[in-house]
């Protein structure tokens, strides 16, 4: 079996494509999980085909990326509109870092709204590898009517529904194919010096030759080889799956990049899991690609018995027990399989850098509907997040609620609709609150004397304690200056013990950080005092001090890394400002041409704002990585209402 992964962006007619490329010869068998890759198997030349049709929203990226990781191709579906090229930048950055052979398919063409050659030229900013028209389109005035393959310079017509039939070039077309076929001829000529040899002597090459040369380098990954037509009338189809059958290569030269990627031995590499989701009643099913021949249920992969076998398409256990290489079949009962990685017998090895997902920017706290559920949504988020590599569960700091963080709001609506569908899990979202944090202005002296009597033994301590200011990010201190035994060495710790107590909540109702404590005098009696009294002592002491030492609001400051096209760059300076964070500078992203890395500082409250400001100004492609920078002061009207809904929000609890 051959398998190769259709992407692009939304609107492009990705799954029209797959679905006439599927039914060229035959009928195809269809499979969609509930993530939104769809799995079509046909057969096609007398040969079985795997096509994975990913979803075409940037907040699935993750899965696109770990079906790249199974296909020995890919076919990259655009729109004919130059202005809409950006919208593919994410993809051929996935495609570049995974080095998988790729043709462009310029989908559409029946709505003649732009050059080829400027739909190239633009996505060329996005790409290392250069693209190289195999074909060009043939105009009847703005209509399309046909293309001409630029290697064996025939021309074919365009018929609905049908395949394309053989005609004699327009007049019209005649130069500009000429032009054209030069090019190819030259790009062509630089990874072959036979063929740079033959136009330097001006001399014409066979067709069946540069056929061979174009399927070297497409195979090699050299070159994008750029193919037009219109899936919805079934033009351009036959053409472009001809070209993935002869020139794409197959399962062996993947194995060996997956192999050399994961730096392991080819010959102990068996197959590739990519893919995996939850069925009622089934569990977990994961989508795996045999590599090697042997695979088959009971046998060692990844470190433990294979569970039963499937066909990903229909579910119905698999008409051939031990799946031939480059086969694709769906693994249950094999919940130690980890999506995605690489296989062999005995070990589970991580899956590349390239397939590590976009970082999610979207925060949301979830409830369930039912109480009883509460333990069983943890453990469902956990399955789910071994199953979506672009999710992430964590619990919330102080709350201990479940915090989710997706890619975005199709993302999260994706989750809560398969905890409701298939886990029957109902839950509501909500944001979470942002950590905040006070401290002192001032200095505060405070004499506290702790006394207290029952029957028996009472309790006694006396402390005279200073708080003071620390720098930013100095953190607690403690410190005594105690002369003459007036608080007995032994009981010291207790007092620090009481007064890191008292930094869990400040006179403002948050934690207290970068405050300093000074134990300067203090009394004790022989029998009353203790440990206990001591700590209860330095505890009561410094809160009493921090009331008097001026509390000021903290709020968090991040350090944000926004990934964008070069082309929104400049975008994002007001956005920032809007938001009361501040701009450090961006750069080329050095690993992605066409992007760059954007630095800001942002307040925590505006970290949720800045991704839907985000996913306004650059077509829902930028997304930002986070990590925490510093806390600073936060005054006046917004101080206020922060203190003033946190009270109530404690009194609620």
């Amino acid at each position: 079996m051959r398998c190769f992964t259709v992407l692009g962006p939304s609107q492009t007619g990705k799954s029209t494509l797959v679905e006439k490329l599927s039914l060229l010869e035959g009928q195809p068998r269809k499979s969609a999980s509930p993530y939104g890759l769809s799995l079509t198997e046909f057969e096609f030349g007398n040969e079985e085909w795997c096509a994975l049709d990913t979803p075409g929203t940037n907040e699935a990226l993750a899965h696109a990326q770990d079906a790249l990781l199974a296909s020995d191709a890919c076919v990259l579906c655009v729109s004919p509109v130059p202005e809409e090229a950006v919208l593919a930048a994410p993809y051929l950055k996935a495609i570049e870092a995974s080095g998988t052979p790729c043709i462009l398919f310029v989908n559409r063409m029946d709505e003649p709204r732009g050059r080829l050659r400027d739909v190239v030229a633009a996505l060329q900013d996005y790409s290392n590898h250069p693209f190289v028209l195999r074909q060009i389109p043939i105009r009847d005035g703005e209509k399309i009517i046909g293309s001409c393959d630029l290697i064996s310079e025939r021309a074919w017509r365009y018929r609905e529904g049908q395949t394309s039939a053989l005609f004699e070039l327009p007049e019209s077309v005649v130069e500009s194919e000429h032009e054209a076929r030069a090019e190819l001829l030259e790009h062509l000529s630089e990874f072959d010096d036979w063929l740079l040899e033959e136009l330097i002597e001006d001399r014409e090459p066979a067709s069946d030759a540069i056929y061979a040369i174009s399927k070297r380098v497409l195979s090699e990954n050299k070159i994008i080889p750029v193919l037009v037509g219109a899936a919805s009338h079934s033009n351009g189809i036959l053409r472009l799956m001809k070209a993935l059958r002869h020139d794409a290569p197959r399962v062996e030269a993947l194995r060996k990049r997956l192999a050399a990627d994961g730096g392991i031995a080819d010959a102990t590499l068996s197959a590739v899991s990519f893919h995996a989701h939850h069925r009622p009643s089934v569990g977990k099913t994961v989508f795996v690609r045999a590599l090697d021949s042997g695979v088959k249920q009971g046998t060692m992969l990844g470190g433990a018995g294979l569970g039963a076998l499937q066909d990903p398409a229909n579910g119905r256990p698999l008409a051939s027990a031990t799946p031939a290489p480059g086969q694709v079949f769906a693994a249950v009962k094999s919940d130690h399989l980890v999506v995605p990685s690489l296989l062999t017998a005995n070990a589970t090895v991580a899956p590349p850098e390239w397939t590590t997902p976009p970082t999610p920017m979207m925060e949301r706290i979830l409830v369930p509907e039912s109480e009883r559920d509460e333990t069983k949504l943890s453990e469902t988020l956990a399955k789910l997040s071994e199953t979506d590599r672009g999710l992430k569960v964590m619990q919330e700091e102080g709350t201990g609620a479940q915090l989710v963080c997706a890619q975005g709001p199709v993302h999260l609506r994706d989750l809560c609709r398969t905890l409701s569908d298939v886990f029957h899990v109902a839950v509501s979202e909500q944001p979470p609150s942002p950590i905040y944090r006070e401290t002192i202005s001032k200095s505060s002296d405070v004499h506290y004397r702790h006394r207290k009597q029952t029957g028996g033994a009472g309790q006694f301590a006396d402390v005279k304690l200073s708080v003071h200011p620390n720098e930013r990010g100095g953190g607690f201190t403690f410190a005594e200056t105690v002369k003459g035994g007036a608080v007995p060495r032994n009981f010291i710790p207790a007092v620090e013990a009481g007064a890191r107590e008292a930094m869990d909540k400040g006179p403002l109702g948050f934690k207290v950080i970068d405050v300093g404590v000074m134990l300067t005098d203090g009394q004790h009696h022989s029998v009353d005092s203790s440990e206990y009294a001591f700590r209860t002592a330095g505890k009561m002491g410094v809160r009493q001090a921090l009331s008097q030492a001026s509390a000021v609001l903290m709020q968090p400051i991040f350090r944000v890394e926004i990934h964008i096209p070069s082309i929104y760059s400049g975008s994002l300076v007001p956005v920032v400002s809007t938001l009361k964070g501040q701009v450090l500078g961006f750069d080329r992203d050095e690993a992605a041409k066409g992007w760059d890395i954007f630095r800001a500082l942002i307040p925590g409250a505006a970290l949720d704002d800045l991704a839907r400001s985000l996913r306004s100004a650059t077509q829902g492609i930028g997304y930002f990585s986070k990590g925490f920078d510093h806390f600073e002061e936060l005054y006046g009207k917004e101080a206020q209402s922060v203190i003033t809904a946190h009270g109530a929000h404690a009194n609620e609890h």
